[in-house]
């Protein structure tokens, strides 16, 4: 986030675009409902009709995969209307003339025939966020996770600089960590292309400095990514994996073929807390301890640093992480690894991140967090980003062109899947769904249907359908519901039984190498 999580209180308007808040982020949401009590404008722009939706001021619905588009034209009505932030484009960015040019090509009405949002309602919005004052968004996965992920996220950026909502209290562009310490995980190098704190692998400097420190060669190529190791092990080119806290015969798209792919494998291991689909194709399982059995640290979606304390002994055999991997480190001829405990692995963090230099566990137990930046042992962290300038100096806008979703629907496949979560369950549902208390809540999947295309269908509530893509096929129960558009399906992805996943498309973003896993089509027949 640029901003942070009580920041949001403070704005004139939030607009919430890919995120499911008050079920995927009840904390999160909870700032917005504060924000809009005390006058806050709220805009929610979802192809479902979700929870936050009826509580919006403006709640529009586009067509899933349209979002470079309707940006682009919220960014042609405020620049045709002169709403524009025309001091902060001038002194703060650069390569508006290109991005002038390009959105003159979304009109309102080629935006609505693109997305289905109708003219006089992109107007509101548009005049909504650009001319209150202190304007917000909030986004997750529902941006990210398409083939136009990079592109969506960039457009984004290019309209919050263009009004100039970025740098100051109650704006920014915000994104909703999807998983606890994901943030974390990625601050500690957890991505193919950098080292801890983003340095990047193919930074010789960079790389020089970890070599001293840890006595290693470093690769100066970018790894693989999740889905780029999948397509490695299917081919065989990749003999061995070693899978932490993740189930991606659950999460991925096309589990079918990460089947297969694990399956290939010489040799696979897996550290978990629970059993799950990917542990019983596991080679050997190792037992990990839970959030609440381990000392360290976590980082949540606003980059704030945060102590976690052990509350109760691992049970049986199962150990912290950290413990397990430096073991198997050493018994594969590692040096460096004799650490004895968490603070002794964060004090080697700060000495080699300098976004984290000015930390320490007597700093994060005394401020009870700190948000990174955080530079010297003076530097009492950053609330927020990019406040007199952005880290290459001035703000890059990018001219980005809309285009479809890498599977249309079509007369085989005639419905445009989406997924996403519930309140009641956590990601696959690995460690929920072993609460009798949530698994009473919601116990089985379900498929929204519009009652238009229900009725065309011939099915009803509790009706049993099979649902088929070019991957896969699952069956599930319906609900008719208006929530979801004519010709628009949603599946929450957390139950085995009915997989969704196993629809979903392999399709990757060309930069991030991130699947398409908010849009693919399908078909639905009553069973």
């Amino acid at each position: 986030m640029t901003n942070s999580i009580p920041d949001i209180e403070e704005s004139d308007c939030i607009l919430i675009t890919g995120s499911n808040t008050t079920e995927a982020h009840p904390l999160v949401a909870s700032r917005v409902f504060t924000a809009k009590e005390r006058g806050a404008k709220i805009i929610v722009i979802e192809p479902r009709q979700i929870q936050l939706a009826f509580h919006a001021d403006l709640y529009l619905r586009q067509r899933p995969g349209t979002d470079v588009a309707w940006i682009n034209g919220m960014m042609n009505i405020i620049l045709a209307n002169g709403w524009e932030n025309k001091d902060f484009i001038a002194s703060r960015t650069e390569g508006f003339d290109a991005l002038k040019e390009k959105v003159k090509e979304y009109p309102p009405q080629k935006v609505e025939q693109i997305t289905g949002i109708r003219k006089e309602d992109l107007a509101k919005a548009a005049e909504m966020y650009a001319k209150s004052g202190k304007s917000a968004i909030l986004y997750c996965m529902g941006i990210t996770q398409h083939i136009s992920g990079v592109d969506n996220v960039l457009s984004l950026a290019n309209l919050s600089m263009l009004t100039g909502n970025i740098g100051r209290r109650g704006t920014g562009v915000n994104p909703l960590r999807g998983q606890n310490n994901v943030q974390g995980a990625c601050d500690m190098g957890g991505l193919p292309n950098v080292l801890t704190g983003y340095q990047n692998v193919t930074d010789e400097a960079a790389r020089k400095k970890f070599e001293d420190a840890w006595g290693y060669k470093i690769q100066p190529q970018n790894g693989l990514t999740l889905m780029e190791m999948m397509h490695g092990a299917a081919e065989g080119k990749i003999k061995a994996m070693f899978i932490l806290g993740e189930n991606p015969m659950r999460s991925d798209p096309d589990i079918k073929h990460v089947q297969e792919a694990l399956e290939k494998l010489e040799f696979l291991a897996v550290q978990e807390i629970f059993p799950s689909h990917t542990t019983e194709l596991a080679s050997v399982v190792l037992p990990g301890a839970s959030w609440a059995e381990k000392e360290g640290t976590f980082s949540n979606t606003d980059r704030r640093v945060q102590l976690i304390r052990k509350a109760v002994e691992p049970p049986g055999e199962a150990r912290p992480d950290w413990e397990i991997i430096c073991d198997i480190a050493k018994k594969m001829g590692g040096k460096g690894f004799d650490f004895s405990s968490p603070a002794a692995i964060f004090d080697e963090i700060t000495k080699l991140t300098p976004i984290m230099a000015g930390m320490s566990y007597a700093r994060l137990n005394k401020n009870g967090g700190l948000q990174w930046p955080c530079r010297t042992p003076e530097d009492p962290g950053t609330e927020i980003l990019h406040t007199q300038s952005f880290s290459r100096g001035k703000g890059l806008f990018v001219a980005i062109d809309f285009r479809e979703p890498a599977e249309l629907p079509d007369d085989l496949y005639p419905l445009t899947l989406t997924t996403g979560r519930s309140i009641f369950h956590y990601h696959t549902g690995t460690v929920t769904r072993n609460s009798p208390t949530l698994e009473s809540e919601l116990h089985e999947a379900y498929i929204e249907v519009n009652p238009e295309d229900a009725g065309l269908l011939g099915v009803a509530d509790d009706d049993m359908v099979k649902v088929a893509s070019r991957r896969g096929e699952i069956t599930v129960k319906v609900r008719a519901t208006d929530c979801v558009g004519k010709g628009v399906v949603f599946i929450p992805f957390h139950f085995a039984e009915s997989a969704a996943n196993a629809l979903t498309n392999t399709a990757l973003d060309p930069v991030a190498k991130i699947p398409e896993l908010k849009v693919c089509a399908v078909r639905v027949e009553k069973v």
